[in-house]
């Protein structure tokens, strides 16, 4: 039963949902036979009770190494963020050639293969929802999602039958939604984008804050 409820949740390797998407997924494993070059699969736990929600993975990240937020800057704030509120383990390596493991903690994105420009059409995302709905479904003992991003946000809310009009992004912001076996507490965070952080519209003090929060919330 395991295994179909994976199914479910994680989008076939060859996902064939997206036109644009594959077109783009095809152009890449001919440029870099030795990318993963598919959709990314969620990582952690299955009795997470954190769910952590990015926008799409990064052309040399998730698309490169198959693991979420891997290989690019966003990974490179964010997991040294998880391990400072315990929600990992282990060395973490940009490659994914290391022993990480994340503790009550699980990362998907709200579309599963990498856009053009990272930015996913409105059709992209409904094509791809189910999956991130069927996530949220197959985790029993979750309580507490993060949205990076207002997109995450928007997917999120969606996922849970929610007008995406009926709960403002803001960073910081902490939303309770009914989710499919609990209440559920949704909070926002600025995505940890090298421009979000070159910018300064997103600080290491600020993501830290999120998290903080978070982690508050499942004490």
């Amino acid at each position: 039963m395991a295994g179909s409820q994976e199914r479910v949740a994680e989008p076939p390797r060859d996902c064939p949902l997206c036109p644009r998407l594959v077109e783009f997924r095809s152009e890449n494993q001919r440029a870099h036979p030795d990318w993963w070059n598919g959709p990314a699969p969620s990582f952690g736990r299955a009795d997470a009770r954190l769910l952590i929600v990015g926008l799409a993975p990064g052309l040399r990240g998730a698309n490169r190494t198959g693991r979420p937020f891997t290989g690019d800057w966003a990974g490179d704030l964010l997991y040294p963020t998880l391990a400072r509120y315990g929600f990992s383990k282990g060395r973490f390596d940009p490659d994914a050639d290391d022993d990480l493991q994340l503790i009550d903690a699980m990362i998907t994105n709200a579309v599963r293969c990498v856009p053009p420009q990272n930015k996913p059409t409105g059709s992209e995302c409904d094509a791809c929802r189910p999956f991130l709905t069927a996530r949220i479904e197959h985790l029993p003992k979750l309580e507490v999602m993060i949205a990076l991003g207002g997109v995450a946000h928007q997917n999120t809310l969606k996922s849970l039958g929610y007008r995406q009009s009926a709960f403002k992004f803001a960073h910081g912001a902490a939303h309770e939604l009914k989710g499919p076996h609990r209440m559920l507490t949704l909070i926002d965070s600025y995505h940890c984008s090298r421009y979000n952080t070159n910018t300064g519209r997103l600080t290491e003090a600020m993501f830290h804050d999120v998290f903080a929060q978070a982690k508050a919330a499942l004490a």
